[in-house]
């Protein structure tokens, strides 16, 4: 007789009709059981597996999705809604990374020599085992590949436990590193409901624990794996400051503004979110913010005018109308858009679409003012004075990445330093790229992903003394 299902089926949805795509039932105590030992047999072998064929995977990886791009990109697109555009450059930009650390990882995971006064001291950098990662549906190639590619550079294996509206893709990245000639369990997708995920944090073979996703999620990850001392790496989100002081570049600040807060449909959690801007320039910034907000295409991804295209899911969709509607009812002003917005395929399959949005006249109480507004909603706060500036871009939980605007030095150094975010970008918006680290402070997370200091977030770091 055939076991049960899991739990519910894990679905893949159009966001731009709402229409399903595909279901996928969970697996079941047994599925996962298979494959939790497969990866631990992978994580013998690939651990005493030479830097050089490691570094072979991720290039010949990094080729794939150069050949396949188009076609990755549409599956990505279909999936999560981003505008193809959009999608075509996550996938290259997850191939420019790979092939980022296949080069330098070596050198960077090479051993230290580390002099002293006696004996002869080094530090090694060993993998851990095999790592769940437990990740988002926004990125869902590159959120995924910003862990998989260091951690498999250095010696561990990968178990995605991928977000339950983006299976295909979970399924997609399996089969690109078992086309790429890694060991049989190298990387697995586990297609597994919420439920199951402590069990398989707990399980002995599993060693560490990477999540990118809500403040929540990670709290309640991070007691799951402390419970059983196991290394984790949260990435928790952020409502980032886009701050715009007098001296700044006003028309390059408010095209770039727009693109900050919009781009992948303002679902990113590096996006601008919040922008605090010096009331010597406010009028003229604000004329021309919400012009260009209120002119963005919002429609079919997959067309090449659309700007915007659908939220990710409809609970998505209503979080984001419910946030506005709060702020309304308690005195902001919405300059522009502010609704829902039926999609290309008609009110038979309208998806979930919303207008991108302006609101100012933001209060304590109001729920923009304390939760991360995921979706292409700008919030816009005046101030008088930087010092102003700089204790509203502080004043709230989160502290992941902020964008300041000025072309004063000392200005520019005073924000640096007095920003509580784990990425501060001057006069450009705030980016993931492989040579720098990415990750925040207080509610943001813990650890960090990419360059060196990713690099070594699962590795043991084992000192050596020797006489």
């Amino acid at each position: 007789m055939t076991p049960p299902p899991a739990g519910p089926p894990i679905a893949s949805v159009n966001p731009t009709t709402g229409e399903l795509l595909e279901a996928f039932d969970p697996l079941d105590a047994t599925a996962v059981e298979a494959r939790l030992s497969l990866a631990a047999e992978a994580a013998s072998t690939w651990a005493h597996t030479s830097l050089d064929d490691r570094a072979l995977l991720l290039r010949t990886a990094a080729d794939l999705l150069d050949g396949e791009l188009p076609d990755v990109a549409h599956l990505l697109t279909t999936e999560m809604g981003k505008p193809f555009a959009q999608a075509k450059g996550e996938v290259a930009k997850c191939a420019n990374a790979m092939r980022w650390f296949a080069d330098h990882g070596p050198r960077l995971l090479a051993e230290e020599v580390v002099p002293l006064g006696s004996g002869r001291g080094a530090v090694r950098f060993e993998p851990l085992g095999p790592v769940l990662a437990i990740m988002p549906w926004n990125f869902p190639l590159w959120q995924v590949i910003r862990f998989a590619a260091p951690a498999l550079l250095a010696g561990n294996v990968g178990l995605l436990k991928h977000a339950p509206n983006v299976p295909r893709t979970a399924l997609f990245l399996e089969d690109l590193f078992r086309r790429s000639g890694g060991p049989t369990g190298v990387f697995q997708a586990l297609l597994v409901g919420t439920d199951q995920v402590p069990a398989v944090i707990a399980d002995e073979r599993v060693r560490a624990v990477t999540l990118t996703g809500s403040v929540r999620a990670g709290r309640a990850v991070a007691a799951q794996a402390g419970a059983v001392g196991k290394k984790v790496v949260l990435e928790l989100g952020g409502s980032d400051p886009f701050i715009v002081l007098p001296s700044a570049d006003v028309e390059r600040a408010v095209s770039v503004g727009v693109e900050a807060r919009v781009q992948n449909n303002g679902q990113s959690c590096i996006a601008a979110k919040r922008f605090v801007v010096h009331e010597e320039v406010a009028e003229a910034f604000v004329e021309a913010f919400v012009e260009r907000m209120s002119s963005l295409v919002v429609g079919d991804p997959f067309d090449p005018g659309t700007e915007v295209g659908p939220l990710v899911t409809e609970a998505a969709r209503d979080t984001i109308e419910a946030q506005v509607e709060d702020a309304r009812s308690r005195g902001a002003t919405v300059l522009c858009g502010g609704e829902r917005v039926v999609g290309p395929a008609g009110v038979d399959h309208p998806g979930f679409f919303y207008r991108p949005s302006v609101v100012t006249g933001i209060a304590a109480g109001m729920r923009v003012a304390t939760e991360e507004v995921f979706g292409p909603v700008a919030l816009l706060t005046r101030v008088a004075s930087a010092e102003e500036a700089l204790a509203v871009a502080n004043g709230t939980e989160y502290g992941l990445g902020a964008s300041v605007w000025t072309a004063d030095p000392d200005e520019q150094d005073r924000f640096v330093d007095g920003l509580e975010a784990g990425m501060v970008f001057v006069n450009g918006m705030v980016a993931s790229m492989p040579e720098l680290p990415f990750g925040g402070v207080k509610s943001s997370g813990v650890g960090r992903e990419l360059s060196v200091y990713g690099l070594h977030e699962f590795c043991n770091v084992k000192s050596v003394w020797r006489p």
